[in-house]
């Protein structure tokens, strides 16, 4: 696991969707998007997500399952993008 990337994209993450990182911290594994999700993300957020990404690290990422698979955590995200970074 890549903690550079982790913490590149929990920054990226919280600044694209205006949110603050939640009390104690938001750890590698924690489900990003849901109701049961602290930071409680949604579909408008994965595209805010998808478009920092792009502009911040060159990688375009295709609205596909498997797009909201990888960005399920942050960890996925990171095993995700650390393949197709530039």
């Amino acid at each position: 696991m890549n903690q550079a990337l982790i913490d590149t994209l929990k920054t990226l993450i919280l600044e694209a969707c205006d949110k603050d990182e939640p009390a104690g911290g938001l750890s590698p594994d924690e489900i990003l998007f849901g109701p049961d999700a602290r930071l409680a993300l949604d579909s408008l957020d994965a595209l805010q997500i998808s478009v920092a990404i792009h502009k911040q690290l060159g990688v375009r990422i295709a609205d596909s399952k498997d797009t909201r698979r990888a960005m399920a955590s942050l960890a996925t995200l990171a095993d995700y993008l650390g393949p197709r970074l530039p």
